[in-house]
């Protein structure tokens, strides 16, 4: 495995596919610096994009995801084992090779347009932020807000990425139906560990400056300090809701570190990389949160934890909260305007 980190890449590596026999491993000299790889972009050919789950930990039952992979590389995300169904690995390949849903606002026009459809909140970045760097160029993300704003279908969001402040229309025509809410993800204060944790992700005072935008346009923004990782950015959780609430955020969330397949290595190996006089006391930690593993599959603590370590983090978080004047539950939002968009015949003939 290579020993050295990559400039702009949470990975230094492809660790093997789980589910495959074969694994391909470059040959690095010692002391040598790997070259970044280059994002590659793919057509994802699917035929919907709303997709359902039964899961009472997300706070949400129905999502659009526009992209697999993401750019921004964060080495803690649980979406990294997703891209081992696609034969590639949950190391450098998750953040280099992205699958492009370019047919995503038609399809979910189509979607929404169904008898079968029953109005609900969609989330947004279910599984990678919708507002990756590929999006600027793209905008797909952008087109389907869009179509959600036509037929006024309340929508959640969750990024960090202070591009989001880009659709600040469409998401104000939105809120005038009680139909969105934003969480802005903030994971530290701390710009030199944002560069290693989350490499190319917005940094720390881009992300306040969002949350800004978005509350002084109007927009209901919060905060998600996710994740918390015991040993390591635990201790800026108060100073975390702090910020973000000077900044305008009137709500807020977070979640604890949990490291499914592939992505238990890849942070081990960044651990060793990066931190490693923490390297056990954060696994520790999480072992102690997560009932001796450093993930969870229960419903009701996978999220948040266990164990008294859980508790005090819960105490200190809602402490944190109420001190910064912050809710812990987001607005409620509204399906009462939804329409079904306009079917291609009603609008040739407009």
């Amino acid at each position: 495995m290579a020993d050295l980190p990559i400039r702009g890449r949470g990975a230094a590596d492809n660790p093997p596919n789980r589910f495959d026999r074969l694994h391909y491993e470059p040959i690095v000299e010692e002391g040598d610096e790997q070259t970044p790889p280059a994002t590659e972009l793919y057509r994802d050919r699917t035929r919907s994009i709303i997709t359902y789950n039964d899961s009472p930990d997300v706070g949400f039952d129905a999502s659009i995801n526009v992209y697999r992979g993401c750019e921004h590389g964060c080495i803690y995300c649980y979406a990294r084992p997703y891209h081992e169904y696609l034969g590639w690995s949950a190391g450098l390949d998750f953040e280099s090779k992205i699958l492009v849903k370019d047919e995503a606002p038609a399809l979910l026009r189509r979607e929404l347009a169904s008898s079968r459809w029953q109005p609900r909140p969609l989330a947004m970045s279910g599984v990678t932020d919708p507002y990756q760097p590929i999006e600027r160029r793209l905008g797909l993300t952008r087109r389907c807000l869009e179509v959600l704003a036509e037929c006024r279908n309340p929508v959640g969001i969750v990024t960090k990425n202070r591009l989001v402040t880009r659709d600040l229309d469409l998401l104000s025509e939105l809120h005038r139906h009680q139909a969105c809410v934003v969480y802005v993800s903030l994971t530290t204060l701390d710009p030199q560990l944002r560069s290693r944790l989350e490499p190319r992700a917005t940094h720390p005072d881009g992300r306040l400056a969002a949350i800004r935008t978005l509350a002084q346009a109007g927009i209901p923004v919060g905060v998600l300090t996710a994740p918390v990782i015991p040993g390591l950015n635990d201790h800026e959780l108060p100073a975390l809701l702090r910020a973000a609430a000077k900044a305008g955020a009137r709500f807020a969330g977070y979640t604890v570190l949990r490291l499914p397949h592939g992505v238990a290595g890849l942070f081990e190996r960044w651990l060793e990389q990066h931190f490693p006089e923490r390297k056990e006391k954060v696994l520790g930690r999480l072992r102690e949160m997560h009932g001796g593993g450093v993930c969870s599959a229960r419903f009701g603590s996978r999220m948040v934890g266990e164990g008294d370590l859980a508790v005090a983090l819960a105490d200190l978080f809602r402490l944190a909260c109420r001190k910064a004047g912050l809710a812990d539950q987001r607005p409620a939002l509204s399906t009462a305007s939804f329409r079904r968009p306009a079917s291609p015949q009603k609008l040739l003939f407009d």
